[in-house]
């Protein structure tokens, strides 16, 4: 069985959208990738798409006279392929509510911080600016404010002394690739239940009904 219904959305490298492929493919996803969106069609991302045969979505904004018209298109995709997951992994731009809200409750963003801290652009940049001792990594429902959607998980990664942007963005890197697919397996799985802000992760085997 296919399991659940994919789209990942991502502008850049592609390393959290090659995560979930190499999940899926090794079996510790429950789903298959149906789509990936790109919103820079020379991204690197793209080329990992077309590796895994991976179909894709690509377009330029400044092409449409405004974010909703281009979100119109790409809503009904999703709604054509019966998308049940949309994933932003690395995609750089706002979403409007003409995506939030027909997949309110089943779009996730995975985030270089530990929300509420560092919300936006450049995280890993902030937390080294303030001087955190700890950061991480942030897994969250998407609601349509900047970074302010009810948290899934989150994973903490120490700043070591010495740390510049670089060394750090590896670590942080390495442990989205490793939270995110195992987040979107949980929701494969149907342990994972929104209720208000607060999100409820039911244990392995007790899966609510």
């Amino acid at each position: 069985m296919a399991g659940l219904r994919i789209a990942v959305f991502a502008s850049g490298q592609g390393t959290n959208f090659q995560a979930l492929v190499d999940a899926v493919q090794e079996g510790k996803l429950d789903g298959s990738i149906e789509l990936l969106v790109c919103d820079k069609p020379e991204a690197p991302v793209v080329g990992r798409a077309v590796a895994a045969g991976v179909d894709t979505l690509l377009f330029r904004p400044k092409e449409y006279p405004s974010r909703e018209a281009y979100e119109t298109e790409i809503l009904a995709e999703l709604q054509r392929r019966g998308v049940e997951l949309v994933v932003l992994a690395g995609y750089m731009r706002i979403i409007t509510a003409v995506l939030v809200e027909p997949y309110y409750g089943r779009m996730i963003n995975v985030h270089p911080a530990l929300l509420p801290s560092f919300p936006g652009v450049n995280g890993i940049r902030q937390a080294l600016e303030y001087g955190v001792k700890v950061t991480g990594v942030t897994v969250h429902y998407v609601d349509g404010g900047m970074d302010s959607g009810p948290i899934i998980a989150q994973q903490a990664v120490e700043v070591q002394a010495g740390d510049d942007e670089a060394s750090l963005a590896l670590r942080i890197h390495a442990a989205e690739q490793g939270l995110l697919p195992r987040c979107v397996q949980w929701i494969a799985a149907g342990r994972v239940r929104l209720d208000g802000r607060r999100v409820v992760v039911s244990a392995a085997g007790a899966a609510a009904e």
